[in-house]
């Protein structure tokens, strides 16, 4: 039997539509479409049904993936098991929140690129994220969500907490954390705030969690970067929801002081999200693995 043939079967099982599988594969569809019908001539059984949005493997199929897959993936890692030689440098193509692989993932990448690994990286919000990722773009993205479905696959990498912050006047003027805790989501009305877009995420986020409540002031300032975010709060236009490993610096020097220590955080996790069956890449299984020691310390 054709390897080249298995290869893609897995990958259209693993991908579960004939389209995304192409795009992985660097084949167009019709001939993704033709390997599976010679596969499944050869097999002499169906093994996908067609269905509007993609395909779902009959039982033969998953069968056959089950016994095929492990040592595909195995002959995948010896061929490209040459991470190590400097004569064969690998590229990482990395995708992310613009201010998280900044400040946390590619610093914690540098050993790496020392020894040879190539990054080229890309930002982006999840959903666009989870596309670039389906269609081949991207070899490893952080997000802050999970992908749906079979294409994918997400590892929890990290928290993040976030916090309420205000430059000092700011703070003076509420009376500090006791104060606000008293008096609760009222004491912010109509208090101006600065957030990363019009619906107010991250403001929002905050609020329902900790006030259960929604904010109740437009935005002042919305600028696409929570380190713009960081900077004009700690100038004055408003009040700003943060994470805090953004921020720390920040507030040790008093440039913005935390408004309120609710006694459990709104936290948001990070996942560290790959095509699935793609971590047999020796370069990117080091890279993911890499990343989640160190965030052990973020």
């Amino acid at each position: 039997m054709d390897l080249s043939l298995l290869r893609t079967f897995v990958t259209v099982h693993r991908a579960g539509s004939f389209t995304r599988a192409a795009a992985l594969l660097g084949l167009s569809q019709p001939a993704v479409t033709a390997q599976i019908r010679t596969l499944e001539r050869q097999v002499g059984r169906p093994l996908f049904l067609r269905q509007a949005r993609g395909v779902v493997p009959t039982t033969v199929g998953d069968e056959l993936a089950h016994k095929v897959a492990p040592h595909l993936d195995a002959l995948l890692e010896i061929t490209e098991a040459r991470f190590d030689d400097r004569s064969a440098p690998r590229t990482l193509h990395l995708a992310g929140p613009p201010e998280f692989l900044a400040q946390r993932v590619l610093p914690a990448l540098t050993p790496l690129t020392a020894q040879g690994l190539a990054v080229r990286t890309v930002f982006g919000g999840s959903d666009e994220l989870f596309a670039g990722m389906s269609a081949g773009h991207h070899d490893l993205a952080v997000t802050a969500s999970r992908p749906r479905g079979r294409l994918l696959t997400a590892t929890a990498l990290c928290d993040e907490e976030h916090v309420l912050v205000g430059a000092p006047r700011w703070a003076a003027r509420l009376g500090g954390p006791a104060a606000l805790r008293m008096r609760g989501a009222p004491a912010l009305t109509g208090l101006p705030v600065v957030d990363v877009h019009e619906s107010l995420p991250f403001v929002s986020q905050y609020w329902s969690a900790v006030f259960d409540a929604p904010p109740t002031a437009p935005a002042t300032v919305v600028v696409p970067d929570l380190r713009a975010v960081l900077g004009c709060v700690a100038a004055g236009a408003g009040l700003g929801v943060l994470p805090r490993y953004l921020c720390a610096d920040a507030l040790d020097a008093g440039r913005v002081l935390a408004l309120l220590d609710p006694p459990v955080p709104p936290l948001r996790t990070y996942f560290l999200v790959v095509r699935t069956g793609a971590l047999a890449l020796p370069h990117l299984a080091r890279a993911h693995e890499w990343l989640l020691r160190a965030a052990v310390d973020w």
